[in-house]
């Protein structure tokens, strides 16, 4: 069954656990924290004590400015308190940030340290699950020791998934390779999804000799749902801050490109150096809005789902739900999303003895 997923909006902690009851009580799958102003693993945490059913994730936890062994005690704390419930969402974050705002070292090989991460996570699960002796020595990371005294021993659930974030080519093929769970960045469209990011997910489940049912993949790309032609319209506008926000960001101009939109991201970039971020949402035009955005009055999203997201066990839909009706609308979308059928296998991709090992980038 495809999953349909909510954000919890990143606000206060204060408000996490009303967020997380009214999804479940929505009928969402699962509901993901995010980290941008505040501590993602914290917010999981809270959603996981004041829920029942509903998976919780994290979209996304930054890797690299935590060590692999302190996310893995923390996210096997929460796999047993949400009794098997977790998906720990993994995100490298740029160099900039890590510098700069995380205060760390960059090393470089981005991809390459998060393949390491979760290798080293999943030994240390090991450990915990069934004393194995810890043995793990990577370029980036190495795990060797592990006494008694601080061993949390075994439960009764899976090891939590891990997701990985993706934009650019690598770090698609180190989550078709090593993830349990595919992530594309927000700052996505479809063409890229299915031009740059699925067919590098396809070298890495190849290379590690899986295929496409041992992997789960989140719908990708901005979308702008509304109850009618005018809602959209509004979900339109709001796009522009963040195209115009992560679109600053060179890392993620892979993406302009395959639009033929590098000189808009170069501008963007420059706009942010000199410190104008009010001023960029408004260079955005319109057509780059239309180009980027797949849109669907509410009515309309099972067919949306069934046609744009063959590939998909995941998708995300920030349903409102503050009025009884929007509640009662949201509960009979979902339903009607849970019927939909879907392969789960990209168009195109469907036979991986036909993927070439090349990296794939347009």
């Amino acid at each position: 069954m495809l999953q349909v997923g909510s954000g919890m909006g990143g606000g206060w902690l204060t408000g996490v656990a009303d967020q997380a009851r009214r999804a479940e009580e929505a009928g969402y799958d699962n509901i993901n924290s995010a980290e941008t102003q505040h501590d993602s693993m914290l917010a999981a945490t809270l959603a996981a004590a004041n829920t029942e059913r509903i998976g919780i994730g994290t979209s996304v936890t930054i890797a690299f400015p935590r060590s692999p062994m302190v996310l893995a005690m923390e996210a096997w704390d929460i796999q047993h308190m949400s009794k098997g419930r977790f998906t720990l969402g993994l995100g490298s974050q740029v160099k900039g940030h890590n510098q700069h705002r995380f205060g760390i070292d960059w090393p470089g090989a981005p991809a390459t340290r998060m393949k390491e991460y979760v290798q080293m996570m999943r030994a240390v699960w090991r450990s915990f699950q069934t004393g194995e002796k810890p043995d793990f020595v990577g370029r980036f990371y190495h795990y060797t020791l592990m006494t008694f005294n601080f061993n949390p021993g075994p439960i009764d659930h899976p090891f939590p998934k891990v997701g990985i974030a993706c934009v650019g080519d690598a770090m698609a093929r180190v989550a078709g390779e090593v993830a349990d769970v595919v992530m594309p960045h927000g700052f996505m469209t479809d063409k890229y999804m299915r031009d740059v990011v699925l067919p590098n997910v396809a070298i890495g489940l190849k290379r590690s000799g899986r295929t496409w049912n041992d992997i789960e993949i989140a719908g990708g790309g901005f979308t702008v749902f509304g109850e009618t032609e005018s809602e959209i319209e509004q979900g339109l506008n709001r796009l522009r801050q963040p195209i115009s926000f992560y679109g600053s960001t060179r890392s993620y101009h892979e993406v302009f490109e395959v639009h033929g939109l590098k000189d808009l991201g170069m501008q963007l970039h420059e706009m942010s150096l000199q410190n104008r971020w009010g001023e960029m949402r408004e260079i955005i035009p319109e057509g780059v809005l239309r180009t980027f955005a797949q849109t669907s009055t509410y009515d309309k999203l099972p067919e949306f789902v069934a046609k744009n997201r063959e590939y998909a066990s995941r998708v995300g839909l920030a349903l409102p739900t503050e009025t009884p009706e929007q509640r009662e609308r949201a509960q009979h979308i979902i339903k009607e999303i849970h019927k939909v059928e879907v392969s789960g296998v990209p168009r195109g991709l469907e036979d991986l003895s036909n993927v070439s090992a090349a990296p794939v980038k347009k």
